[in-house]
């Protein structure tokens, strides 16, 4: 598998635009901000928005690097079970594996914890459809750009 840096540093700022898309106040961001029972300035107080976005950054591009594996390795083998790199490269591909480790990783991830951490089952559906959604874009960009 070859590494294409570009696509992955696109990938990666894929989760901070939707972010700002989905939890954007008009869209979907008061109704997240109710599930969690905060106002945007109790919000606001003592946010490290730089390091945050770093962090977030960072943590993103992992997540990009780990989906181009992960979409690869469900592409078809040859008989002796050797990985056929690059054989279905297709936007719609890419997104359709992203929206099943959405549904099938992240949201159990961010139910479980948080079941524990007593958020709303409003909060945690409406996280889950952020990464759904994120998941699937980052996926399909990064097939389709190999």
């Amino acid at each position: 598998m070859e590494i294409n840096w570009l696509a992955l540093v696109v990938a990666a700022l894929i989760p901070t635009v939707v972010g700002f898309i989905y939890y954007n106040p008009k869209i979907l961001g008061t109704v997240w901000m109710k599930s969690l029972g905060k106002t945007e300035e109790e919000l606001r107080d003592g946010f490290n928005m730089p390091l945050t976005m770093i962090v977030g950054l960072v943590l993103s591009f992992l997540l990009a690097f780990v989906l181009k594996v992960i979409v690869e390795t469900g592409h078809k083998t040859v008989e002796a079970g050797e990985l056929v790199w690059g054989s279905t490269h297709t936007f719609g591909h890419g997104a359709f594996h992203g929206l099943f480790y959405g549904l099938l990783i992240a949201t159990p991830i961010l139910i479980t914890n948080g079941m524990y951490e007593r958020k709303s089952w409003s909060n945690m559906l409406l996280n889950c459809g952020y990464w759904i959604i994120t998941i699937s874009l980052m996926s399909g960009l990064l097939d389709a750009w190999y």
